[in-house]
């Protein structure tokens, strides 16, 4: 009977272990390149996206001070770290419920990856806060194949419209309706695949960790109108409120080469030191940050392209930020 214990729970280990999505992700040495408007490999849903679609030449991102990987930190409570159209929301949340809803296997897989109840994704996406990426950001990506979700790692192109949590950390990719978690360490060297946009560089990569606390408003930089607004946490636009730039620290660094539609002076966003705890964490959970290797210390306060984020909570779970996808560290090399 012992021997027989020892085996079942040594095979539930195993299962478990193979099982778990970012598992897939760790394993392979692959990043994939996603363009702003494309759906990209195995979609949970139709896209949700809405607005303009991203520029070939993406905006600029705030500055950081880990400047010793490829890969830049940025906390997702910084001002103009998330671009958007005053009023007028990136994606389309109550489509993407529907959309999820009407599949109930698909909406299984996505509230998996999230860790919630199949139940409360209504509530978590109505928690989310809709924006676009001003920076190429890394993610791991998920997609639907064969009744589950699969896991990759993904650099997603500035412009990409995205639905952040309470802490500001993106957790919805639009024009696919897959989830997103933080990325997660490679093994050996990756090999990116899939084509470049233009200006595209490794270096100016970013990964958004969560902010120390809940966020209490978004600072978004318009770049149609070429102003700012804030966004309360969960709304589409609605209570959107001009105001002033961002206290100006340092120029930010372009991305993609172009910087034709950010502001002259832009402040830089905080770069969360290799100890803040990890951008799959609850809530309450201290932040943690998925540190770049080599990333240093904490950077002069945010620039104008870099905003606050704020983590949801369940509906029931909606509210709450999804645990950590395995709280490694990030690749040096993307």
């Amino acid at each position: 009977m012992a021997v027989i214990a020892v085996a079942l729970v040594a095979a539930v280990v195993v299962t478990v272990v193979l099982t778990r999505p970012e598992e897939g992700a760790k394993a392979g040495g692959e990043v994939f390149l996603q363009a702003a408007g494309s759906s990209g490999r195995d979609p949970f849903t139709e896209s949700t996206a809405e607005g303009p679609k991203a520029s070939p030449t993406p905006t600029a991102v705030p500055s950081s001070t880990s400047t010793t990987t490829a890969t830049r930190v940025v906390k997702g409570s910084a001002p103009g770290l998330y671009g958007g159209t005053r009023r007028t929301a990136s994606c389309d949340v109550e489509k993407q419920i529907t959309a999820l809803s009407g599949a109930p296997d698909r909406n299984r897989a996505f509230a998996s990856v999230l860790r919630i109840e199949p139940a409360g994704v209504p509530g978590y996406l109505r928690s989310l806060t809709p924006v676009r990426l001003r920076a190429d950001t890394r993610v791991t990506n998920h997609g639907f194949e064969d009744g589950s979700a699969t896991a990759y790692q993904a650099v997603l192109q500035a412009g990409t419209a995205v639905m952040v949590d309470g802490r500001g950390v993106p957790r919805v990719r639009c024009a696919c309706g897959n989830p997103l978690l933080a990325p997660v360490a490679l093994r050996n060297a990756p090999q990116m695949k899939g084509a470049a946009w233009p200006g595209y560089r490794s270096s100016d990569v970013v990964v958004v960790t969560p902010a120390p606390t809940v966020v209490k408003a978004f600072v978004v930089f318009d770049p149609e109108a070429g102003d700012w607004f804030t966004r309360e946490p969960g709304d589409t636009g609605r209570t959107d409120r001009r105001t002033d730039p961002p206290a100006v620290t340092s120029p930010s660094p372009s991305v993609s080469g172009s910087r034709s539609d950010a502001p002259p002076d832009e402040p830089s966003p905080d770069t969360p030191s290799p100890d803040t705890p990890s951008s799959d964490a609850p809530p309450d959970a201290p932040s943690p940050e998925p540190p770049t290797e080599g990333s240093t210390s904490e950077p002069p306060p945010p620039s104008p392209e870099s905003p606050p984020s704020s983590a949801p909570q369940s509906a029931p779970q909606s509210a709450q930020s999804p645990p950590s996808s395995a709280g490694s560290p990030v690749s040096a090399v993307i």
